[in-house]
C-alpha cells in the first residue's frame, strides 16, 4: 500500500472532525487549567467555567470574529465574481496533470494569501476545486487532497504577509504600550518604542527572503509528493446551470439593474477612499479597511445585486463552520488568559533562551499556543506582551521577535485544521484526507523559518 495511504489511515484513526477537536481541546484546556493552576476544589473549576464562558462571549472577541467572518465570506464572493472566474479558468487551463495542479495551485495560492490570508484562503479552496472540475471534465488523474493541501498553503505564510495581525498591530500608533495596560513593569514601558514598522518587519528584506524561498520551495516538495502518490478518484456534485428566460417586471428590474449596482459600488468606493485615504498612504491595514474594500469590488465585479446576493448566499454556506467554532476557541482563550497558561507556556520557553535561541523559543511557542487559539490577533494580544518583554531583556531585535512569533503561529495552521474548513466545504474533502500533505508542508515550514531565524 501507498506511504501515502497508510498515514491517511493513521490520521482517520486519530483526527476527528474539526468541530469534534474543538470540543476536545476545550475539554483538555478545562482540565490543565483545574489540575495545574488552580487549588483543585469546586470553587477553582467554578471559576474556570466562568473564564470559558466569559471568553466565549468576549465583545471584543465576537467583533473580531465578525470581521474575520466577513473578510472570509466576502472573499468568497469575489472569487465568484466573472473576473476573477476569468482568472481562475485562465490558471486552471494549463493544469495537464497532478505535478502541474499543485505547482499551479501552491504557487498562486501563496502570492494571494501574503496580501490577504482571507483572500488567499478562498482562492486557494476555489482553485483547487475548478482544478478537481478541469481533471473530472478533461480526463486528466490528479491526487485531488494533494491539490488541497496546496490550496492551504497560504495560511503557512500569511502572518509574514501583509495581512499578518502581529505586525500589522505593532505598526500601530500606542498599540504596544497598550498591550502592557496596567503593568506594573513601568521602566519596561518607557524602553518600548511607539511603533514598530512595517518596513522592519512585513517588508523587511530578510522577510521576503524566507517567503521567496517558501514559494520556491512547497511547490517543489508538492510536485516530490505528487510523483510518488497515487491519484484519487473525484467526487463532485455537478454545477447547476439553469437558463431560464426571467421576466422581470417592476422593482425587480433594480435588482437586475447594472447602472445602480455601479452607482452603489463607485460610491462605496468613494466612501473607502474617503475614509482611509491616509492609511492607504501609509500602507496601513485593518479588517475594517480590508471589508470596506472588498464589499465595494464585491459589488463593482458582480455588476448586479442579483449575481451578488446569488454568490452571497453560496459563500455563506462554506464558512458555516467556522461560524459555531468561534465561541468555543474564545473560550479557550479566555481559560489560558485568565489562568495564565499562556504565560506558563510562553515563559518556559523563555527562561531557557539565550540572545540567539529566544527567536526559535519564541517561534515553537506560538506554534504550540496556535493549536489552542487558531487566532492570530487573538494570540498576539496575550502572548504578544511576553514576547516583547523577553526580547528586551535578552536584547534581542523586537521585529525580530514578533516575525519568530508571527512565524511560529501560522506553521501550525497546517496541523489545526480550523482554518480550513472553508476550504473542506468548497472542495467536498475531509480534514483527515489533506492532513497527511500539510503536515509534509509543516515540517518543510519549520526547516524555512527555523534557519531563517538563525542565520539572520
Amino acid at each position: 500500500m501507498n506511504i501515502s495511504r497508510n498515514i491517511e489511515q493513521i490520521f482517520k484513526r486519530l483526527i476527528p472532525a474539526p468541530f469534534t477537536l474543538a470540543v476536545l481541546l476545550s475539554l483538555l484546556t478545562i482540565f490543565i487549567a483545574f489540575f495545574f493552576t488552580g487549588e483543585r476544589n469546586a470553587a477553582s473549576m467554578i471559576k474556570i467555567l466562568g473564564y470559558w464562558q466569559d471568553g466565549m462571549w468576549n465583545p471584543p472577541l465576537l467583533v473580531f470574529a465578525v470581521q474575520m467572518m466577513l473578510i472570509l465570506v466576502l472573499g468568497h464572493v469575489l472569487v465568484l465574481s466573472k473576473p476573477m472566474a476569468w482568472l481562475t479558468r485562465k490558471l486552471t487551463g494549463i493544469v495537464t496533470g497532478n505535478a502541474s495542479a499543485v505547482i499551479t495551485v501552491s504557487v498562486s495560492t501563496m502570492l494571494v494569501a501574503f496580501f490577504n490570508w482571507g483572500l488567499g484562503l478562498i482562492f486557494g479552496a476555489i482553485m483547487a476545486r475548478k482544478v478537481g472540475e478541469a481533471a473530472r471534465e478533461r480526463g486528466f488523474e490528479i491526487n485531488y487532497p494533494l491539490v488541497g493541501a496546496a490550496g492551504y498553503v497560504g495560511l503557512m505564510v500569511w502572518h509574514g504577509g501583509i495581512s499578518g495581525s502581529a505586525p500589522l498591530k505593532a505598526s500601530e500608533s500606542g498599540h504596544i504600550n497598550s498591550l502592557f495596560s496596567g503593568s506594573a513593569a513601568n521602566d519596561l514601558i518607557t524602553r518600548l518604542p511607539d511603533t514598530i514598522p512595517t518596513a522592519s518587519t512585513i517588508f523587511s528584506e530578510w522577510n521576503l527572503i524566507i517567503f521567496g524561498i517558501l514559494l520556491l520551495f512547497v511547490p517543489t516538495v508538492l510536485w516530490v509528493v505528487s510523483k510518488s502518490t497515487a491519484t484519487t478518484k473525484i467526487v463532485l456534485p455537478e454545477e447547476k446551470r439553469e437558463k431560464k428566460n426571467i421576466l422581470i417586471e417592476g422593482a425587480e428590474r433594480l435588482d437586475h439593474s447594472k447602472w445602480l449596482s455601479l452607482f452603489f459600488g463607485m460610491l462605496l468606493m468613494a466612501g473607502f477612499l474617503a475614509s482611509y485615504y491616509n492609511d492607504i498612504l501609509t500602507g496601513n491595514l485593518t479588517p475594517n479597511m480590508l471589508n470596506f474594500f472588498m464589499l465595494a469590488l464585491c459589488i463593482l465585479l458582480h455588476r448586479t445585486f442579483v449575481s451578488f446576493l446569488k454568490a452571497l448566499d453560496e459563500a455563506i454556506g462554506g464558512a458555516a463552520a467556522i461560524l459555531i467554532q468561534f465561541p468555543l476557541y474564545f473560550g479557550i482563550m479566555g481559560i489560558m488568559k485568565e489562568t495564565g497558561i499562556v504565560g506558563d507556556i510562553a515563559g518556559f520557553f523563555s527562561s531557557m533562551a539565550t540572545d540567539v535561541s529566544l527567536p526559535v523559543y519564541t517561534f515553537f511557542s506560538a506554534g504550540l499556543v496556535n493549536i489552542f487559539v487558531p487566532s492570530g490577533g487573538g494570540q498576539w494580544a496575550i502572548q504578544g506582551p511576553i514576547v516583547l518583554e523577553s526580547a528586551l531583556k535578552l536584547g534581542v531585535p523586537l521585529n525580530k521577535a514578533i516575525m519568530a512569533f508571527a512565524y511560529g503561529d501560522q506553521i501550525t495552521n497546517m496541523l489545526q485544521p480550523f482554518w480550513a474548513l472553508p476550504l473542506l466545504a468548497i472542495t467536498r474533502l475531509k480534514a483527515r484526507e489533506i492532513l497527511p500533505y500539510t503536515l509534509i508542508l509543516m515540517l518543510l515550514g519549520i526547516i524555512v523559518y527555523v534557519g531563517g531565524l538563525l542565520i539572520i
